[in-house]
């Protein structure tokens, strides 16, 4: 009966292909729905693992949540290191990250922290980062950089290669910092989160960005701010030009006082020694300032707390703290107000995927019950045959099954093309990784709910040929 079924289905290939293909698209929609919602839920929860508060200004968590953890939008002005120090000094805190925005490179946000985030921080579960090449950037290091696996991947990035960032978030570029290159240190190992998609400076190297001109809000207004600096630039050259004559004429009157008095010349001497001295001892401060640079605002901090039964003093604490109006963020709330939100979204195309699936079945039931009509020689051919009214009736369910079976396989090739496709752009655009994932329970009920629809719809089309061929067989033609 099967071979007899392609057969006939052969005869009118190309309504089937039609009907194989709606069933084929409705099962592919389905699918990808779910692993699209499943990809982006895994994908923000491995991203936020490990951090028991997000603190930042105040504002709402779901916008404090996508600026500093994912690199999505801004956390607004800033707060200053004070609150860091109190934060770091209270004893429910285990460690603290400074976290600095604003800055993008080609396109990709740029983060100013220090070299503890890489201690600190965990993804998928509580994996901690790891390189791929080159090492960590430290304090003593100012114009490091850490670059993440797509990032490198992406431009061919390696240790020792000079990049420059820019002002402004995403693909928004105010200002190039030609003046201010970062050398890479290292290159992180794929994570599979929105690490992949930033750039890691200093402290120290993020302030250096900022440290001359502030680029104004309004792009027009740059041109005044670069006429500033020029002329800051002219002022500070004649300055120099003056400054360096009066020490040329200091100098000649020095050399003519150390010509006359010898014992003035070993003063000299003895005091360019505590000058040496004091100098080598200002290159050690200088050294330190850079491994403990204190930056005047910072947009966010990771909290890690000994205890996480702590983290809702800790955050009443932060949001009631009087000198600074500031934001307590717990990921997993967040995230949970986040999904709320999409929530509808994914109910609906849900909803759309579904009505493409029903609507395929409705095609295949028109599909067959439309060909009764011509196929009743066919079917009366058959019965002289010996075919009973059963059989007939087995005969469109199997064409049914056929169907349904061929629109399955052609989803799940959909599917995998369109993984295939999609995944690099979801990733690079939104650190959402959809990835390879084996089919699991969920995603085989579907199938089977889908195939028992399929034998279901075609049970209509079914009954009426068993009854259209049992009345053939009693009626007496001339």
């Amino acid at each position: 009966m099967l071979r007899f079924s392609l057969r006939s289905l052969w005869n009118r290939r190309f309504v089937a292909a039609l009907t194989v293909f709606a069933i084929g698209l409705s099962v592919a929609l389905i699918l990808g729905v779910e692993r699209l919602r499943e990809g982006a839920r895994d994908s923000f929860s491995n991203s936020a693992s490990g951090i028991d508060l997000i603190v930042a200004p105040r504002g709402n968590s779901v916008q404090i949540l996508m600026a500093t953890v994912f690199g999505v939008g801004s956390t607004g002005t800033g707060m200053g290191w004070e609150t860091f120090e109190w934060l770091e000094d209270r004893p429910e805190v285990t460690w603290a990250v400074p976290i600095q925005m604003g800055d993008n490179h080609r396109g990709y946000p740029v983060i100013g922290t220090q070299a503890t985030y890489f201690d600190h921080f965990r993804h998928s579960g509580g994996q901690p980062l790891t390189l791929s090449a080159g090492a960590f950037f430290t304090g003593d290091k100012p114009d490091a950089a850490v670059v993440g696996a797509e990032v490198a991947g992406r431009f061919g990035y390696a240790p020792g290669t000079v990049i420059i960032n820019a002002h402004g978030a995403g693909e928004v570029s105010f200002d190039l910092h030609d003046e201010a290159p970062f050398t890479i240190s290292g290159v992180l190992a794929p994570t599979g989160t929105a690490v992949d998609r930033m750039v890691f400076v200093t402290l120290e190297g993020f302030d250096t960005l900022h440290a001359d001109t502030e680029v104004p809000a309004d792009p027009f207004d740059r041109m005044a701010v670069a006429e500033k600096a020029d002329d800051d630039h002219e002022a500070q050259d004649g300055h120099d030009d003056h400054d360096a004559h009066d020490e040329h004429e200091a100098h000649e009157d020095h050399n003519e006082h150390d010509a006359h008095d010898d014992h003035a010349d070993g003063d000299n001497h003895a005091d360019h020694d505590a000058e040496g001295h004091a100098d080598d001892h200002s290159g050690h401060d200088d050294t330190e300032a850079a491994h403990h640079h204190e930056p005047d605002r910072l947009n966010a901090i990771y909290i890690g707390l000994a205890n996480r039964m702590n983290v809702l003093g800790l955050q009443r604490a932060i949001n009631d703290r009087p000198s600074e109006a500031l934001s307590a963020v717990i990921p997993a709330v967040a995230l949970a107000e986040l999904w709320g939100i999409t929530g509808t979204a994914e109910r609906a195309m849900r909803l759309m995927a579904w009505a493409v699936a029903i609507s395929g079945m409705i095609g295949m039931v028109v599909m067959l019950s439309a060909t009764l009509d011509t196929r009743r020689r066919e079917f009366a051919i058959l019965r002289s045959v010996g075919a009973t009214p059963a059989r007939i009736f087995g005969l469109i369910v199997t064409e049914a099954a056929v169907l349904s079976a061929s629109g399955l396989i052609l989803g799940l090739v959909l599917l995998t093309i369109g993984t295939f496709v999609t995944d690099p752009i979801l990733t690079a655009r939104f650190g959402l990784h959809l990835g390879w994932n084996v089919f699991g329970a969920r995603e085989l009920a579907t199938l089977a709910i889908i195939f028992c629809a399929g034998l279901f719809a075609s049970l209509v089309p079914a009954v009426r040929v068993y009854r259209m061929t049992l009345a053939d067989g009693l009626s007496v033609r001339l």
